[in-house]
This record gives structure tokens, sequence and C-alpha cells, in this order.
């Protein structure tokens, strides 16, 4: 291991034990802490559960531009409403578009799938939400440690994981230490739960170690582009979705767009093509500046 002369120089790690390990705080560990908590506080006993997140806060990662179905919010905290959670602008209009280059054909809304069926939801910055999940992860007990990204996984004796060790501190530009050096510290759990995300680096190691995919189609990857723009008033629809697909991408390429209206005369606008496409000078980046030039979208963004 490449950390052993480091062990042999600066002495071993510190540790801490919880009950519970989450790598992660993202929608998902956060949502998973705060029900951990839960159950705990209805059988009247205290676990400890610990979060770590990578970036400077909770949040700073999550960049999608997102439509919320508020479903699992309902659940796992009734009343977020009177908590303040920020859901405030509830769709109003959902639009598919077939793009060609100089023209748009609307389909039906009777003829789209349910995913494409956003009555009831909300357009969102995940990010807030994500905070504000952060915020609720606190008021129950669960500590979160932000800029703490876990670097390595550990194992017991028989092959179980017994958590996480978070990355050195003082690591200067050529990887040796500085005069600031900190060793990670161990956090061990009886339970660790991976919440990295679709391509998580812990995630890799145990996908090779534990054989999880083993008998599993390939997994499907994409890259998706997000602006957030600050429209003309006169054009801003609060909580209109609009979905399109073909047009800049030829039709061997999968991928398609979304384009919602959030609050405060702001809209986001994204492109997502699928990293399965056979041409080898298609650039993502400028197919979705070729999208935003079609009419139908340049009409919101103009002025």
């Amino acid at each position: 291991m490449t950390e052993s002369p480091l062990l042999q120089q600066y002495g071993a790690r510190e540790s801490m034990e919880y009950d519970v390990v989450i790598v992660g705080g993202g929608p998902a560990g956060l949502s998973a802490a705060i029900r951990l908590k839960q159950l705990a506080q209805e059988k009247g006993v205290e676990i400890g559960v610990c979060v770590l997140e990578k970036g400077s806060e909770v949040g700073a990662h999550i960049l999608s531009g997102a439509v919320m179905d508020p479903r699992g919010l309902n659940e796992l905290i009734p009343d977020w409403k009177e908590k303040g959670a920020p859901l405030d602008v509830e769709v109003s209009e959902d639009r598919f578009l077939f793009l060609t280059k100089d023209s748009a054909k609307q389909v039906p809304n009777w003829l789209l799938p349910d995913n494409f069926k956003n009555h009831g939801n909300y357009v969102i910055s995940l990010a807030n939400v994500t905070r504000w999940l952060g915020q609720q992860a606190e008021t129950l007990g669960v500590e979160i440690f932000p800029g703490f990204p876990a670097a390595e996984v550990l194992y017991n004796e028989d092959g179980s994981v017994r958590g996480v060790v978070t990355g050195n501190m003082g690591v200067g530009k050529d990887g040796q230490p500085t005069e600031n050096f900190q060793l990670g510290m161990e956090l061990h759990a009886k339970y660790t739960l991976f919440c990295e995300g679709a391509r998580g680096h812990l995630g890799r190691q145990l996908t090779d170690r534990f054989k999880l995919r083993k008998d599993a189609d390939p997994q499907v990857y994409g890259l998706g582009i997000k602006e957030l723009w600050e429209i003309d008033p006169i054009k801003h629809k609060p909580g209109l979705v609009i979905h399109t697909a073909g047009w800049p991408l030829e039709n061997d390429t999968y991928g398609g767009s979304f384009l919602y209206h959030m609050d405060n005369n702001q809209v986001v606008v994204g492109f997502v093509v699928g990293l399965g496409y056979s041409n080898p000078y298609l650039s993502p980046f400028e197919e979705f500046q070729r999208y935003k030039t079609h009419p139908s979208i340049r009409a919101f963004l103009d002025g």
C-alpha cells in the first residue's frame, strides 16, 4: 500500500466508531441518514450516524437541473412544507418536442409515457433541496463532515467492510507531504452505506472486489451539460417543463434536452448525450451550443 511509509513515519491513524457511516452527502445519503435517525427515535434508541461529503459544503457537488416528484419527501418528512423545503415552483405545463433543424413537433400529452407527465411535481434546485436535507439531518443528530472525501475502504479479517478512511490532508501537488500534513481518519461502523453517485471510486473498488456486476447488463452512461439563465420576464413561464429529442443529434445517437422554468425569471437549460455514440468527431458541448440556436429554444433565451 502506498500509505505504509506514511503510517510508519506519522504513526497510526486516529479512528472514530459509529453505528452507520454514509459515504456521500447527496439526496440518497442524507435521506438514508434521516430515516435511520427517525427509526431509532421511534424505537427509543440512540445510534451514531455519520455522513462524509467531499464537497466544501453539502450541495456543492449537486449540479443537476431537476423536476422532483415529492412522493418520497412526503413519506420521509410529511411536514416538509412547514419546515421550509425549497419546493416552490409547481409544474404548470409539460411539452415534449421532436426537433428538426428549423421546426418542432409537439407530442400530445396523452401520448407521453408517465415519466414525462409531471403534474404535481416541482421544478427545483436540487442543490438547495440537498442543503435543506442536510439541515434536517443535523437537527436529528446526524454528524456531517463536509470537505472530507472517503479515500479508502477498510475491511475486517473476514472480508466484510469495516468502514472507510478519509483522505490525507496537507499533500502537495507532487503528492508528497507538506509541513501541514495530517493522516486521514479511520471511521469504523457496523454498517457502511456507499452513496457516491453513478461512478464513485470506492464503488468501483467494491464492484471489483465483490463481483457486483457479474451476470449484469453493461451500465449505460451519458454526459450532461447544464446552464442557468436569467431570461426576459415576458418570456418566463414558471413551472413550464420542456423536453426535446432529435436535432441536433443524428438518429443513431441517444440524447435529448431539458428546459425548466424556475422562479426569479430563471431557466435551467441542459443537454444530455449518451456515451455510446459512434461519431468520433461529435462534441457534446458543441451540440449543446447548436441546440440553443433552434427557434423553439432561442425564443426563450434571446435578449
